[in-house]
């Protein structure tokens, strides 16, 4: 795909993987939407994009809503006449076991995650269906999307669901000539931690604890900056790949979960 004179629609725009995508699409001529919650945050991105030589739009979004992204729909139409690049990137994480997580967790966590892509799909997809040139979406699931993982029990249900409805988007927009990716990205340097606590809607606040937000140094795997990630987007984009991985100790986890499901196709076990 050539991003030239091409609009980028990308929720969760106002920092971590979703301002760097705005930063790598923008340098390669793309015209760029940004979506968020915290206003501040992304025009403090657009701003930079502007002052770069970018044509920014920003819009308050929020992808729990289906009418805040139809909304948003509607203003980079206006603005910029389609959309041609969507990246449903917006996400929260919830840290916690699942016996100890609340029906509170895992709304907040569902509805941004999951529901958020969701709401993209189900504004955008019909869209670019309609004009029929082309185009590819991007829904940010994580490595957690593909493997469980103790603690982030209910942030990986919300991503392994990202997954399977992008493997069943993929198929289904092939022969319409859009790309579908599912970026599932391990540790990246970005503030998504906080702001998960920071911007939890009070109602789905949980009364007398306080929310746990782990250091990264817990977590397994190498840290990579965002802008390493938004380059292994460009290309996934620019070659239509399903999966876009980040980082290179994926490949042990996945062969070995692999490993472990044909296990059980062994004759003293089947």
């Amino acid at each position: 795909m050539d991003f030239r004179g091409r609009t980028a629609v990308i929720t969760g725009g106002g920092g971590g993987i979703g301002a760097a995508m705005a930063r790598a699409f923008a340098v390669r001529g793309a015209r760029i939407v940004l979506a968020d919650v915290d206003r501040g945050a992304m025009e403090s991105v657009a701003a930079a994009l502007a002052a770069g030589g970018a044509e920014v739009l920003t819009v308050p979004t929020d992808v729990t809503a289906l009418e805040s992204v139809r909304a948003l729909a509607d203003a980079a139409e206006q603005r910029f006449g389609a959309a041609h690049i969507v990246c449903n990137n917006a996400g929260v994480a919830t840290f916690a076991e699942i016996v100890s997580s609340t029906h509170a967790d895992w709304l907040y966590t569902m509805g941004v995650n999951f529901w958020g892509v969701v709401h993209g799909v189900e504004t955008f997809v019909p869209r670019l269906l309609a004009r029929g040139q082309g185009g590819h979406v991007v829904n940010t699931a994580s490595m957690a999307g593909l493997v469980g993982m103790r603690w982030l029990g209910v942030y990986s249900a919300s991503k392994f669901a990202v997954v399977g409805l992008t493997e069943a988007l993929h198929r289904e927009l092939a022969d319409h000539g859009i790309g579908v990716s599912v970026l599932c990205p391990m540790i990246v340097q970005t503030n998504i931690n906080e702001n998960s606590v920071r911007n939890r809607p009070a109602a789905f606040h949980n009364p007398g604890t306080d929310p746990v937000v782990p250091d990264a140094a817990a977590m397994v795997g190498s840290v990579i900056p965002p802008d390493e990630v938004a380059r292994r987007v460009v290309r996934g984009i620019e070659r239509r790949d399903l999966y876009i991985f980040t980082h290179p100790e994926q490949r042990e986890i996945l062969r070995r979960r692999c490993a472990r499901q044909d296990r059980m196709f062994e004759p003293d076990v089947w």
